[in-house]
């Protein structure tokens, strides 16, 4: 597989991000430039401007960014193993992530009817303690 595309200094940025598996299809990564949630070095720019070798992209997807650093160009999608030697995350980025944003989700039952238990609780709160 090449990891340099023909003209090192003419690869899209949906191209790489493509390539570098943060997003699924080119038109993905093109949506994703184009709605403000991948950004090269701080800046907005379109899909198709190039980008080169120590150059900085903040990809925002969903709850979680990641700021990462250009080690490499391809402009084929490989594995993962080879799409990850494409960059380098920066320190920031991974202390960033390490840290949780939200508290987990309590699983349980929801809504509805009250249970039993519900209930006596309920009727102790409104009658008082053994009543």
């Amino acid at each position: 597989m090449s990891t340099t595309p023909a003209d090192p200094d003419k690869l899209r940025f949906d191209k790489w991000l493509w390539a570098a598996r943060f997003f699924k299809t080119r038109s993905v990564a093109s949506a994703a430039i184009e709605g403000g949630h991948a950004h090269l070095n701080g800046a907005r720019v379109k899909p198709a401007h190039p980008i080169r070798i120590d150059d900085r992209v903040d990809i925002t997807r969903g709850q979680e960014r990641l700021t990462v650093r250009v080690v490499a160009l391809s402009d084929r999608r490989g594995p993962a193993p080879v799409a990850q030697t494409l960059y380098e995350e920066t320190p920031e980025s991974l202390a960033r992530r390490a840290t949780p944003t939200a508290a987990p989700v309590e699983s349980g039952r929801r809504g509805g009817r009250p249970t039993k238990q519900d209930r006596r609780r309920i009727d102790r709160y409104r009658h008082g303690d053994g009543e």
